[in-house]
């Protein structure tokens, strides 16, 4: 934490002349990549249509919630670029969860899970909504049994799970949904065609914004493919926010590691989709990009943009939104006699 600490305070004090030797395209493929235009392959769990179908049906299914009301979609609606236009997610008897809930989308491409990135993968990451009593307020036993009660996805889990003798398992429908989650990407923003040569995919304002990114030091924690999401970093670095923005009793990954450098470390969030997915950070109590874009200057660089630089930031924001996956809602497979009645309480 300390080694990562110090790359970003002399990152951060390059300033303006760090990027002045070298054209803005060259710049930015140096520290960033397009979103691909096929969705990556996962080593330890690979897709296949079975499996993807099922874990699209799964991700739809409200019935891997206790309340059968809650299903991976209301958190991370895929109509709403895979976010919920939520302070905080709301979950099992509308109960308020502590953090807002990340996009969904082009989430295979992060580091971790979770704000805390308390999840090593989106298959790690699909077993804690479901089983968390504020989320969807079930567990494994209750999950598998209510699908093994459901006749259709007998057949579905068989498909997507060739040779396993019993394949209905909750360890199953985390890899299934991580599958189907891995392919909601949103490759072609106006940013990628810029990146693959297109010097017009951005206009006046959005160059400048890109510069104004580059040059006064956002760079450092928000690059990569993901324009984001690869690391962590304190929230606060040189100012701390309003005490409503970075709450005091959500101390981050500290949460996670009980290690004081990791005390309101949180994960870089990516910025793909930045100006469809507010509000904005982990509380959720920043609903207009222009205010997010000056308290990260304000608290990470310990700086104050122009208005000018802000219009411009935001301008190059607005040109990370990409091309939304066309989802078709699917059509579940119907409950039997044997399956476990609703709990609203």
């Amino acid at each position: 934490m300390k080694k990562r600490a110090l790359l970003l305070f002399a990152l951060l004090c390059l300033g303006n002349s760090a990027f002045a030797a070298d054209d803005l395209t060259t710049q930015a493929k140096k520290l960033f990549k397009p979103i691909p235009s096929k969705a990556p392959s996962l080593k330890e769990n690979p897709a296949t249509a079975a499996k993807i179908d099922l874990g699209r049906k799964l991700f739809f299914d409200p019935r891997l919630s206790s309340s059968q009301l809650i299903s991976c979609n209301t958190c991370h609606n895929v109509g709403l670029f895979g976010a919920d236009l939520q302070e905080t997610a709301v979950g099992h008897g509308w109960q308020k969860g502590p953090r807002n809930s990340p996009t969904v989308f082009n989430a295979v491409f992060d580091a971790a899970q979770f704000w805390d990135g308390r999840a090593k993968d989106l298959q790690t990451q699909a077993k804690g909504p479901v089983q968390a009593n504020v989320e969807m307020n079930s567990n494994p036993e209750l999950v598998v049994k209510t699908l093994k009660s459901i006749p259709g996805y007998g057949p579905l889990f068989r498909a997507a799970f060739p040779g396993q003798k019993d394949p209905v398992s909750f360890d199953n429908m985390a890899r299934a949904i991580e599958v189907f989650e891995a392919t909601l990407i949103t490759p072609s923003s106006p940013f990628d065609r810029f990146l693959q040569g297109d010097t017009k995919a951005l206009n006046a304002a959005q160059k400048r914004g890109l510069k104004v990114f580059m040059n006064k030091g956002c760079a450092p924690c928000h690059a990569g493919v993901n324009v984001g999401g690869a690391d962590y970093y304190p929230f606060g670095v040189r100012e701390a926010p309003a005490t409503e923005i970075r709450p005091s009793g959500d101390t981050g990954r500290f949460m996670v590691t009980n290690t004081e450098s990791d005390r309101y470390v949180f994960k870089a969030p990516s910025l793909r989709n930045v100006a469809a997915t507010q509000p904005y950070f982990h509380s959720g109590k920043v609903w207009k990009l222009r205010d997010a874009v000056a308290v990260m200057a304000s608290a990470q660089l310990g700086i104050k943009l122009s208005d000018h630089e802000v219009d411009d930031t935001v301008a190059f924001l607005h040109a990370l939104t990409g091309k939304e996956p066309r989802i078709a809602y699917p059509l579940l497979p119907p409950s039997s006699d044997t399956t476990p009645q609703p709990k609203l309480k």
